[in-house]
């Protein structure tokens, strides 16, 4: 009986508590409905009020978007109403321009019947023309008794010497107005080239003398049995003269370089006041070192003073040996710097590298420094050794070009030319054999007098000048003109001489009495002139 009550309970308590659980999951479940419901509301209205914002939004973008758009539109439209008036413009001008066209096409066709009717009567009166002239033909045939064609053939020939005759005086006008002008720019170019150097010059010689302190060193110079002075020239290469000559001995050679050394081991030696065979060959040594070092210094000095570099020590032997070579009596190594300080000179008037120009100039006659040792023209052999140590093209071109044996590829080469001929040229640089001097005038009057109608010709000032009398009825003045362009042209072309050459030809015709007055030409003097190498 206990146990049934105490059954029921707990049977009784475990309803309760489920009656309890029961009631407050409800009230938990009311409260997340509410929770819920509460959540549900305010999503709405956060919804609602989204939804209105987007809706003011679009309403706005859409009222600034149509705004825009009438803008653009009224903006399209007043454009086209502009373009509708130019268009209206335009069209008007075409029927403006319409109407003057077909007024000209009217005007065109009047004057081109008026052209006919014009050319009608323009043919009709020269057939009468041509009648007439035929007419007149044949009453001129009859009268002077020539042919048509003797005729024409005559009126040709005096047309062709009409025509030759003002050919040449527009030659000569053409010509004479553009010495006129490239004159001046030639002198005013060459003078700012010139002006800025100065140079000497050592005559050319074979011979050196050293002097003695008295005769009786002759003897010690020649030694016992000549041995001293057989010794010294076997030693030198140089052959010595002892002659009577006062307190003189003479060293003769053609190499320039072995008459240096004799001369320095010969004052050497004089010095020392002891001459043997032995002494003679330490003298000579040292002489040798002496000119050696003279060479390179020379070269260097040279080089510095150009401011030309990267000029390999075989190359600047070559230079420095010119210091003792001459040419017509212009010491070679003063010619060549002459050169490159003239042709720098040049280029830098003309914006050429002038470095290059220096370069080109100072080696152009290199092959001068070992011409005598070798077979060949000095041009050739300086063309080898330009090329031998891989000279600059255009140096190449400037050894092969000064003397023409080549076309010049720049125009450095061609200023190097001129200042080889400017420096051959000026007074003083050379001098010639009295021989070669009298064969060069001669030539000259030769070639003037085998023109036809000289009747003389006089060189003179050296051979820088040839007057050429003419025979006056025989050329007139533009003849003259002519002769004295062709003589030059002929000097250019067959003859060598430095500097410039004027030909004057001399047109005079004596009047036959002293009353009468002289025509304007008939005294006339014609003067041109040419440079010749």
């Amino acid at each position: 009986m206990e146990l049934i009550l105490i059954i029921g309970a707990l049977v009784v308590g475990t309803i309760l508590g489920i009656v309890v659980y029961i009631f407050s999951a409800k009230s938990k479940v009311d409260n997340a409905k509410k929770t819920a419901a509460d959540i549900l509301a305010q999503a709405k209205k956060n919804v609602e009020n989204l939804e209105r914002e987007a809706y003011v939004k679009a309403k706005e973008k859409l009222y600034a978007e149509r705004n825009q758009f009438q803008k653009q539109m009224k903006q399209k439209e007043f454009e086209a109403s502009k373009t509708d008036e130019r268009l209206r413009r335009t069209e008007k001008d075409l029927r403006r321009l319409e109407n003057q066209i077909r007024q000209r096409e009217a005007s065109i066709r009047k004057n081109q019947r008026k052209n006919e009717e014009i050319e009608k009567v323009l043919l009709e009166k020269q057939h009468k023309i041509d009648s007439i002239i035929e007419n007149h033909i044949k009453e001129l045939e009859k009268i002077s008794g020539l042919h048509r064609e003797e005729a024409t053939e005559k009126l040709k020939e005096k047309l062709i010497a009409q025509a030759k005759a003002e050919a040449a005086q527009m030659i000569i006008d053409i010509k004479n107005k553009a010495q006129e002008n490239s004159r001046w720019e030639a002198v005013d170019i060459m003078s700012h080239a010139i002006e800025k150097m100065a140079t000497e010059y050592t005559m050319e010689s074979t011979l050196t003398s050293v002097d003695l302190p008295n005769d009786n060193w002759k003897g010690l110079v020649i030694g016992r049995e000549g041995r001293n002075i057989k010794a010294f020239e076997a030693a030198t290469s140089v052959k010595v003269i002892v002659d009577d000559t006062p307190e003189t001995v003479v060293m003769s050679s053609f190499d320039p370089i072995k008459r240096e050394v004799a001369r320095i081991a010969m004052e050497r030696l004089i010095k020392s006041k002891n001459i043997n065979p032995k002494q003679i060959d330490t003298e000579v040594e040292k002489a040798q070192k002496v000119v050696d070092d003279s060479i390179r210094n020379a070269a260097n000095e040279t080089l510095k003073e150009l401011n030309i570099k990267n000029v390999p020590q075989e190359l600047k032997e070559h230079l420095g040996r010119l210091k003792y070579r001459t040419s017509y009596g212009q010491n070679i190594l003063h010619h060549s710097k002459e050169v490159a300080w003239l042709a720098g000179n040049l280029a830098a008037e003309f914006g050429l590298d002038v470095s290059l120009a220096r370069r080109a100039g100072l080696f152009h006659d290199i092959g001068k420094a070992v011409s005598s040792d070798s077979e060949g023209s000095h041009v050739s052999i300086g063309v080898e050794i330009t090329k031998k140590f891989n000279e600059h093209p255009v140096v190449v071109n400037a050894v092969l070009a000064h003397h023409e044996e080549a076309e010049p590829i720049s125009p450095i080469s061609v200023l190097v030319t001129a200042a080889d001929r400017i420096s051959g040229a000026r007074p003083g640089a050379r001098r010639e054999s009295l021989e070669a001097y009298a064969q060069r005038i001669t030539k000259l009057e030769e070639l003037a007098n085998s023109f036809e109608g000289v009747a003389k010709t006089y060189a003179l000032s050296a051979g820088r000048e040839i007057r050429v009398m003419v025979v006056p009825t025989e050329l007139s003045d533009t003849q003259a003109d002519l002769l004295a362009s062709d003589i030059a042209r002929k000097i250019k072309e067959t003859m060598e001489y430095p500097g410039q050459i004027k030909v004057t030809v001399i047109r005079h015709l004596v009047s036959r009495s002293s009353t009468e007055t002289v025509a304007s030409g008939d005294n006339t003097e014609k003067v041109t002139q040419v440079e010749a190498e």
